[in-house]
């Protein structure tokens, strides 16, 4: 979906009214909830696996996505 230029300029209108803390807190809050979606989605792509499964194929595509920057 493409975003709209008008919510994007609201968006960063409001970023830049934050405080730096503030800030550092909603990068904090938006890392989590990415992080949430992403399990959630590995959970719904593999209903069969166990926690701990999940948590090690999480932890492989991490894995992959921090080699990509190297």
């Amino acid at each position: 979906m493409r975003q709209n230029s008008q919510d994007r300029k609201q968006y960063l209108k409001i970023i830049r009214n934050m405080s730096p803390e503030e800030r550092l807190k909603k990068c904090f809050e938006l890392s989590e909830f990415t992080r949430q979606l992403f399990l959630a989605g590995l959970k719904n792509r593999f209903p069969q696996c166990s926690e701990e499964e999940i948590k090690k194929i999480y932890l492989r595509r991490m894995d992959k996505c921090r080699n990509l920057n190297s």
